[in-house]
């Protein structure tokens, strides 16, 4: 398919579930009463964690065809050709989407576990507050390095550029569903977080405890943390408290250059005392 026609199709996916849940997430919040009643009252503190937010999304949409974008066709470009006959159509369509889901489990777990990763992944922690624009917050380094790590990937696996677009649309519409503050049925919640990672999931590796900040690592599939006894034991609550345990939040200029400071150490010691068995 035509790269163009691929990435608009992305766009309007991605597009559309945000005007979605930005817009619920305001008529039926979780934390911090109905939203509505809040705008009116916001404060500057909120409209400016907002701009931080959209700024950093608005460099990463910069940098994406300039640089992301160039490395995931040139990998596919050039991957090993090793891909198995059986591997094609919807069989291996779903295949691939499982594949990747499976790679970025780990790449997200490595964010919390190696120092210089957490260094730049820590600027999408450090957000205290949730919801669909904290999907869109995080560090142009750590997309730049997620690029260039999912093109080796993409090179072994021989993962067709399709595949790839198709899997960053759902990537990014179950970020920006599971960031959301969106109040879901608590039967349907419980349904959907035995396959998918929903909000009262995602919301336990955003809580301020590095116990469950070291927790929860999955994107699109829950069953990963539970096979690989990742999974936190806590259970969200509508004041939890939000961003890094012993950090706050910084301005934009000090977002793009903390990868230069100190953010904590990852996979703090007894991170895993909250985790399920």
């Amino acid at each position: 398919m035509d790269v163009e026609f691929l990435l608009s199709i992305k766009l309007m996916v991605v597009g559309g579930v945000l005007a979605i849940f930005a817009i619920y997430e305001r008529l039926n919040p979780v934390a911090g009463g109905p939203l509505l009643l809040r705008i009116g009252r916001a404060t500057r503190a909120g409209w400016a964690r907002l701009v931080k937010n959209l700024s950093l999304f608005g460099i990463n949409a910069l940098l994406s065809p300039l640089i992301v974008l160039p490395i995931t066709v040139f990998a596919a470009d050039h991957s090993f050709g090793l891909r198995p006959g059986w591997w094609s159509g919807w069989l291996g369509l779903g295949l691939d989407l499982l594949l990747l889901d499976l790679w970025i489990y780990w790449w997200h777990r490595a964010n919390h576990v190696l120092p210089f990763l957490w260094r730049f992944h820590s600027v999408h922690h450090l957000d205290e507050t949730l919801d669909t624009s904290s999907a869109l917050r995080f560090h142009f380094g750590e997309v730049v390095l997620s690029a260039c790590v999912r093109g080796v990937v993409i090179v072994v696996f021989d993962l067709p550029l399709a595949s790839v677009l198709l899997f960053e649309a759902v990537v990014l519409s179950s970020a920006i569903f599971h960031h959301s503050d969106a109040k879901l049925p608590a039967r349907l919640e419980a349904t959907l977080a035995r396959v998918i990672i929903t909000p009262s999931i995602h919301w336990i590796h955003h809580h301020a405890l590095r116990a469950d900040t070291d927790s929860n690592y999955g994107t699109l599939f829950s069953f990963w943390d539970r096979l690989f006894r990742s999974a936190s034991s806590t259970v969200r609550f509508s004041d939890m408290p939000i961003g890094v345990e012993g950090l706050r939040d910084r301005s934009l200029p000090g977002l793009i250059t903390t990868p230069l400071k100190s953010c904590g150490s990852p996979a703090a010691t007894g991170s895993n005392k909250k985790r399920s068995a």
